[in-house]
């Protein structure tokens, strides 16, 4: 089974192809990619959308959406060819569940979730610690503690923006991004404990020292410097690893300052 997870920073905008000033292609847009990436499960994040905004179905998908109660924000969503035993949107928790951030799909041998991470945020002026991060720690205790339940149950597959470079390998200026939203000690920590409790980095496990990004800033020519960050994962239950075929990031797909990345598992 193939599966995607792409941060599209607005689906609306990123199906659209994109061209240069000289009418060069840049994005092929965003139902272009859809198919000639054929996966069984397509799952998106940062959607920024509300129901009825977009009409964008593909013949032998059902599709799955949580939208943010705020418009234009945050938002999750899941195409797959495979019909769920039950969907879930959010936590559970009404703390967390107004922004659209997560769905889970049952099956019968394995959940999967897709998940945007709330992000951290700047920092106020005057202060040492992104303005969300308080907030940030209490999202990631509530997800890994719903993984860990579903776990007991059968293995669970977990992708999206995670929103942390977990390790100095993923990220292109560790040192001057030290304790910048995304790659503080505190989100970082969090990302450990998780791979501390019964899952796995599927590309860090399969690629330990292979430096790849999936998230680009839009400032200074980041992506043609490739000054990257790696925040998109796929994690899984520990206990499946020998079900993993490969990981990839699709750094040539363009359209949004994320790229997609890939799971390959025998299910």
């Amino acid at each position: 089974m193939k599966f995607i997870s792409w941060n599209v920073n607005g689906l609306r905008a990123c199906v659209k192809p994109k061209t240069d000033d000289n009418g060069n292609v840049i994005s092929k847009g965003f139902e272009a990619y859809f198919k000639e990436l054929d996966a069984d499960f397509f799952c998106l994040q940062e959607t920024k959308m509300q129901a009825g905004q977009l009409d964008l179905e593909f013949p032998g998908y059902h599709s799955f959406w949580n939208y943010a109660d705020k418009k234009g924000y945050s938002g999750t969503a899941i195409y797959t060819k495979h019909a769920p035993l039950s969907v879930v949107n959010g936590l559970g928790i009404d703390d967390h569940d107004h922004e659209g951030r997560l769905i889970t799909l049952e099956y019968p041998g394995f959940y999967l979730i897709t998940s945007y991470t709330p992000n951290s945020q700047e920092s106020l002026p005057g202060e040492k610690k992104p303005r969300r991060l308080s907030y940030r720690m209490k999202w990631e205790d509530d997800l890994r503690a719903y993984m860990m339940e579903l776990d007991k149950r059968k293995p669970v597959i977990v992708c999206g923006d995670l929103n942390v470079a977990h390790k100095e390998i993923d990220i292109k200026n560790p040192k001057t991004n030290h304790n910048n939203a995304g790659f503080t000690d505190e989100e970082r920590e969090k990302m450990t404990t998780l791979l501390s409790s019964g899952f796995i980095d599927t590309f860090r496990t399969l690629y330990p020292d292979q430096v790849t990004y999936s998230w680009w800033s839009y400032r200074f020519h980041a992506r043609e410097n490739n000054t990257g960050w790696r925040i998109d994962y796929f994690i899984t239950s520990e206990r499946i690893l020998d079900k993993i075929n490969d990981a990839k990031i699709h750094t040539d797909i363009q359209g949004s300052d994320h790229c997609p990345v890939e799971l390959d598992i025998n299910l």
